[in-house]
């Protein structure tokens, strides 16, 4: 087959232009051998047989650069395998100039951030301690994402902010530099998440591990970030997008009670009185535990969002409050609001059921009526764990807790009641429910 090739590609040799070859031009220095070359690699590659690939390829990617783009691209596959067999650093600084040549001669036919992507992650790969290699695949993981943008995949992001995180650690990167990262990245994953384009679901995963990366790094207790985030504000007090990112980081991370936070709401909800900002006031006073100023700015967060997740989750946190409140029917009002816009919210079923059963004492009637509310409250785990898998655990520990006050057999004989028959529970709760008895 080899034969045939060689004889083929000969017979091509005629019909080749006939200027002066440099090592500039497309065949290089030697159209003959470049293309016997090429055609020799070429048929070890298909093979996966990378070794014997190797010193034909060599010659093409040394004395015709310009050839062609499969030089490159099948280059990668044959100095990746030589690496992982001889671990000779000699083929990490071949694949290094495989990225460099082909920015250099295929650039019309290369996106740039494409492949200093691909060279930031190699880089990273190999770099086997080698903090100024490490630092060299960061600077080109970054400049993939600011030439790729809206385009970079999450796969790079995810890798980009990992070895962020390892640079801070080693006092390569400031603490400012790392939190500006997360916040900046974390604001990408989400704005591709909402754009609902193919692949962007990647995005969820890559947007749980920022989050598990930053929490977990050390660099994110509030302490820190109000440090930090106090010279951002300072030096920003009227730009909106800071201020938001502000917000948002000190948010997540559960620091509503510093100082910073408050400020920072304020100034954000005089600016842009939005449902966001609403919110962000709405955690300040809760914070401060001035329950009346939580629920109004969280009634006009909900009023104002037209974000189903954001309105479920803003009624569910006032569903909360109503619950622990002692206000029971407001409780229920506020989770089944969740529900409208959210109908696998399993934890709004499960604050619904809670409702039911610890204020089961002030149901009307007498000790058998009591008892029946437990049924109303069970039927609302079981519902839970049916809409949300997530918080199985959480309502089979409260069905195992509530199950053993339903009524007996002997309390239901004198009402005429049997296992399965149709039960309503009246007043502000008004479920129907099926009988069913403790042992």
């Amino acid at each position: 087959m080899k034969k045939i090739a060689v004889i083929a590609f000969g017979m091509f040799l005629f019909i080749l232009p006939t200027k002066a070859q440099t090592l500039e031009s497309q065949y290089g220095l030697d159209s003959a051998n470049t293309i016997l070359n090429a055609s020799l690699y070429t048929e070890y590659w298909k093979q996966k047989n990378y070794e014997e690939a190797l010193p034909s390829w060599r010659y093409v990617f040394l004395n015709a650069p310009a050839f062609q783009l499969n030089t490159y691209i099948r280059g990668e596959d044959i100095i990746e395998f030589m690496i992982q067999k001889t671990k000779k650093k000699e083929y990490v600084d071949t694949l290094m100039m495989v990225f460099d040549r082909r920015l250099q001669y295929m650039g019309k036919r290369s996106r740039e951030g494409y492949v200093l992507g691909k060279k930031g992650m190699a880089q990273v790969k190999y770099s086997n301690g080698d903090i100024n290699m490490l630092k060299a695949g960061f600077d080109n993981l970054m400049r993939s994402y600011e030439l790729e943008g809206e385009g970079t995949p999450a796969q790079l992001i995810h890798a980009t902010f990992e070895v962020g995180c390892g640079l801070v650690q080693q006092n390569q990167l400031s603490q400012e530099e790392f939190i500006n990262l997360y916040m900046k990245f974390s604001d990408f994953a989400d704005k591709r998440l909402a754009s609902g384009e193919k692949g962007c679901d990647n995005f969820a995963v890559c947007k749980s591990a920022l989050d598990a990366i930053f929490f977990e790094s050390g660099y994110a207790d509030c302490n820190t970030l109000a440090g930090l985030l106090n010279q951002k504000y300072e030096a920003n007090k009227d730009s909106l997008p800071v201020l938001k990112d502000i917000s948002s980081i000190l948010r997540r991370r559960e620091c509503t009670d510093l100082p910073l936070y408050a400020t920072v709401a304020e100034k954000i909800y005089q600016q842009e009185p939005s449902a966001d900002a609403a919110y962000s006031l709405a955690m300040m006073f809760f914070s401060k535990q001035d329950i009346a100023k939580f629920e109004q700015y969280l009634k006009e967060a909900i009023d104002k969002s037209d974000d189903p997740k954001a309105k479920a989750d803003y009624n569910y946190k006032l569903a909360q409050v109503y619950l622990s409140k002692k206000n029971y029917p407001s409780a229920k009002k506020y989770a089944l609001d969740a529900l409208k816009t959210n109908p696998n919210m399993g934890d709004a079923y499960i604050t619904i059921g809670l409702a039911y059963a610890v204020s089961s004492n002030d149901y009307e009637g007498d000790e058998f009526d009591k008892r029946t509310v437990f049924w109303a409250a069970v039927d609302k785990f079981v519902k839970a764990k049916q809409v949300d898998p997530s918080v199985a655990g959480k309502a089979n520990e409260y069905i195992e807790r509530y199950s053993p006050h339903f009524p007996t057999k002997d309390e239901a004989f004198f009402r005429d009641i049997t296992a399965g028959k149709s039960v309503k529970v009246g007043g502000w709760i008004n479920e129907t429910t099926t009988a069913r008895f403790r042992d």
